[in-house]
């Protein structure tokens, strides 16, 4: 499956979640009214009563649970006892951690996600949780940090970035919210038997005691079905992320090695906050509770290793356990030991360079990053002059620097940008914004433009919200200067609005579409048209390229090209619409970009540079450079 279908596969496992939960919802209720019949009678008023008060205490508990991750991965980070890694640390082991992360990001084409680890853990465990790559986090053990090596980091990471650019998160959010809700009773249940026992003696305790008991039993109702309901929906998707790793990192060494060491290793993967780890089970790299069976979140380990290792057994995982019983593994010496520090950064292309591309080869690649992307990562890692990654990585910077990244060069419009940051900011900030520009203009490749502000996105997160909304108003009035702005600078700002907003309401803004393609015809042809007339000379050459990807996306329709008077400014009536399209057909929407940017088959970087701002837009990400080495 491409990303596509894997959106597509991800909205149906939601309607099957609809479906398990109302199922579950519907046999608690049953549960209650039996167990009401038992004690009181088959009295019709009160299995009505019983029944009502059973789903309406089952839907606040879940409605308040999903409020309470409305922030998205953030705050299941800290649930779980999570310690954000800093930009600038100088530690190794959390060094590694971050370079690892960052160019599993940058080869992604996402922004880079805050990072946490579980100080407290000792076990090799992770997860990812968040509603999209903008508000998403990735956590790893302590454990994990200590006991794996860099390969075995690296899988463990790209693990977790499969369930990012899959859409799981947001399913995995909504999970922990909807069962909430069917434990709800039991947990009430409990809270009272515990406050009886302290006092409770009054007239009609007894009753209370007797509903406080069954609403208890009820509850291991409402456990059994939530442990199935999380074992149904995430196995497949576990075995989806191992595989998708594997296919990331061209290497199966990696992910082999850390599922034998946590099969190996005393601690393995389990967590020590049981509580937690049980609600959260489901999101975790490893499992991290110990079930098994019908209850397992997770396909047993030897089935994992073996699925990498055809030839592995259960003897040589034995072997590996007394080994590491009595020396246990070191990661860090192992890199020490291997020379891992880090891969062989290539050379970037040069800015004039162009790749022969073809619309179904771009959608292969759409969030579908491969070896090739990772060791193209390490270049452009590597590639950002450390004085530009310094200003990303600290608060007081990150926000000049992103709005010199916005500004126009010399010229009337820069002139308008400036003012604009004086009127709304001020004009210190102004000035240095311009003189980053400047440093921009002369020390950055023009690939390196959307990967340095991926980078910078995690630290402009932590800026207050008053600050973000003014920077918003900013970079609106940036990139509506007037109409010489370039498509590429329009659409990097809007691509900041949209990492922007959703980082401050995730659970608002990300849903998967279901609109059709002839549902947003207009929206279609003025995208392909400021396309097609912003990146080519020549009326009769825009409308060739327009019309070539207007065959790919409605090729029934005869939709004919008309330029847009006001040019990248027609773009703002499209970009919701547009988001709002079904995943199967934002592929279509995509290899019609693809069609209209290289009709003649060549991209140049910039045009590669502006198709990879489009899809970042409208959520489907796209990895660095086009072609396959």
């Amino acid at each position: 499956m491409n990303f596509f279908e894997r959106q597509a596969e991800a909205r149906r496992t939601s309607v099957r979640l609809v479906v398990l939960f109302a199922l579950a919802v519907a046999g608690i209720i049953a549960a209650v009214d039996l167990a009401v019949a038992v004690v009181w009678g088959t009295n019709p008023g009160a299995l009505l009563l019983g029944g009502i008060v059973t789903a309406a205490i089952i839907g606040i508990g879940s409605l308040y649970r999903i409020a309470s991750l409305r922030g998205g991965g953030e705050p299941v980070a800290l649930q779980m006892g999570g310690v954000p890694v800093p930009e600038d640390t100088r530690d190794f082991g959390l060094r590694r951690l971050r370079n690892v992360v960052e160019e599993i990001a940058i080869a992604s084409g996402v922004p880079v996600p805050k990072i946490y680890v579980l100080e407290h853990e000792a076990a090799i465990n992770a997860f990812a949780a968040g509603y999209s790559p903008s508000d998403a986090v990735v956590a790893v053990t302590r454990g994990a940090l200590e006991r794996l090596n860099r390969d075995e980091l690296q899988g463990v990471v790209a693990h977790e970035f499969s369930h990012i650019l899959n859409g799981d998160m947001r399913l995995n959010i909504r999970l922990i919210g909807v069962l909430f809700g069917i434990l709800m009773l039991g947990i009430i249940g409990r809270k009272i038997l515990q406050h009886g026992r302290v006092g409770g003696r009054g007239r009609g305790a007894g009753a209370i005691v007797i509903a406080a008991l069954i609403a208890t039993v009820v509850g291991y109702v409402g456990l059994f079905f939530g442990r199935m309901i999380k074992a149904g929906v995430s196995r497949s998707r576990e075995t989806l992320a191992d595989a998708s790793a594997v296919q990331f990192t061209r290497q199966t060494q990696g992910l082999a090695g850390a599922l034998k060491k946590i099969g190996g290793v005393n601690e393995g993967s389990r967590l020590a906050d049981r509580g937690n780890a049980e609600e959260v089970s489901h999101m975790l790299f490893g499992d991290g509770v110990g079930f098994a069976g019908w209850f397992a979140t997770h396909p047993p380990l030897l089935k994992r290793i073996q699925a990498l290792e055809p030839q592995f057994r259960s003897e040589q995982l034995e072997r590996l356990r007394a080994q590491w019983y009595a020396s246990p593994p070191d990661g860090l010496d192992e890199d020490l030991r291997m020379g891992l520090r880090g891969h062989a950064a290539g050379a970037l292309p040069d800015s004039s360079a162009q790749v022969s591309v073809t619309p179904p080869m771009v959608v292969a690649q759409v969030a579908h990053p491969n070896s090739d992307d990772y060791r193209r990562a390490d270049a452009i890692a590597a590639g950002v002059p450390e004085a530009l990654r310094g200003l990303a990585s600290r608060r007081d910077t990150v926000v000049p620097l992103l709005l010199g990244l916005l500004l126009a060069n010399e010229g009337k419009v820069q002139d308008k940008q400036v003012a604009e940051i004086r009127a709304r900011l001020d004009v210190s900030l102004a000035q240095y914004a311009l003189e980053i520009h400047q440093q921009l203009t002369a020390d950055l490749h023009p690939m390196l433009r959307l990967p340095l502000a991926a980078m910078a996105f995690p630290v402009l997160r932590m800026r207050p919200r008053p600050e973000l909304d003014t920077f918003m108003d900013t970079v609106f009035a940036l990139v509506h200067a007037d109409n010489q702005v370039s498509l590429f600078e329009y659409c990097l700002g809007r691509l900041l609005q949209v990492q922007v907003r959703e980082s401050l309401d995730p659970g608002r803004y990300t849903r998967f579409g279901r609109r059709r393609l002839n549902d947003v015809r207009s929206e279609l042809a003025t995208l392909l048209c400021v396309v097609a007339q912003s990146g080519h000379d020549g009326a009769d050459a825009a409308r060739h390229a327009y019309l070539a990807g207007m065959q790919r996306v409605l090729p029934s329709d005869h939709l004919p090209y008309q330029p847009r008077r006001e040019g990248v400014l027609a773009l703002d009536a499209v970009w919701e619409p547009l988001d709002a399209l079904d995943p199967l057909a934002k592929q279509a929407l995509v290899e019609g970009l693809v069609a209209t940017i290289g009709h003649d088959g060549r991209v140049s970087i910039a045009e590669a540079e502006l198709l990879r701002t489009v899809c970042g837009a409208l959520h489907c990400p796209l990895p660095p450079m086009l072609e396959r080495t």
